[in-house]
């Protein structure tokens, strides 16, 4: 009886609290939905009226859907492959007993935490500008052309920018697996003389499965919401994704109706890609 009512005592002390949570994602969610079956223009104030999956039919066969998720899929591939190998190459660098390296990993994690907006016009302004920015300074002086990045090549450009945001984090997760390692294993490995190669292909790249994994889910729901580097890079045009879009229609546009509905389909897409990646990392943990 006491265990039961104590159990009593602490759903109800619980409960505001999942109250609360409920109402704070579902009445958005709720709302979004509502406006996505209806004919909302801010530009015609008061005269919403009721158009079923009209909005979804828009969207779906709007030509920049396809060529938004084709380019969120582009950014969240790309920025996988640099930050899993990078920051597996990084993190074998600094697990080293190298010079200095308490600053080296400071600096090498740093940059994860710069805010998306800040590191953009940084890139922007003094690494990618054309004219006065470092990597025009250093190909003038090996001869070459400057590059106008965000003119020619603007989905490169935000790969970059977003890489560089996130290779510190994969870096970090990996560095800390790597320094969980059985040291009895790798004295054993250099007593035996196993090359390198073979000692990263039968030891390390085994024992960094998992924490890839998780480096892969937890980035991939971050990548899917990209958008700062996007918007303040002025690259939209060319490199607009899916949340681009989404803004895109409802804030340029005016279209509140369309703008939910894509809001909705981006929501069925994440979690379908997140649906797969729990499932893939589910059975890699349980491996």
């Amino acid at each position: 009886m006491a265990t039961q009512h104590t159990r009593s005592l602490g759903r109800i002390a619980v409960a505001p609290s999942v109250i609360a949570l409920f109402l704070w994602m579902i009445v958005p969610l709720g709302m979004t939905i509502y406006f996505s079956f209806l004919r909302y223009n801010l530009l015609d104030p008061g005269n919403e009226s009721f158009i079923g999956l009209i909005n979804y039919q828009y969207f779906l066969t709007d030509p920049a859907f396809l060529k938004a998720l084709g380019n969120s899929l582009k950014i969240v591939g790309s920025v996988l492959a640099i930050s899993v190998i990078g920051g597996t190459l990084l993190a074998l660098l600094l697990d080293q007993a190298i010079y200095g390296r308490n600053f080296v990993r400071l600096m090498v994690i740093a940059p994860f935490f710069v805010m998306p907006t800040v590191s953009a016009l940084v890139w922007k302004n003094m690494m990618m500008h054309p004219v006065s920015g470092l990597l025009a300074w250093l190909t003038t002086r090996l001869g070459f052309e400057p590059i106008d990045w965000f003119a020619h090549y603007p989905l490169a450009a935000v790969v970059i920018i977003v890489a560089w945001q996130w290779l510190p984090f994969a870096t970090l997760i990996l560095l800390t697996a790597l320094q969980s390692m059985d040291e009895e294993q790798k004295e054993a490995a250099e007593m035996d003389g196993t090359p390198p190669l073979s000692y990263f292909r039968h030891m390390v790249l085994p024992h960094l499965a998992r924490p890839i994994t998780v480096v892969v889910l937890i980035e991939t729901i971050f990548l899917l919401n990209v958008f700062a580097e996007i918007y303040v890079t002025g690259s939209g045009g060319r490199a607009g994704n899916m949340p681009y879009l989404v803004y895109f229609q409802g804030l340029l546009n005016f279209d509140v109706g369309g703008a939910s509905a894509g809001g909705i389909i981006a929501v069925i897409l994440a979690n379908i890609v997140a649906f797969f990646l729990m499932r893939m990392i589910g059975k890699n943990l349980e491996g």
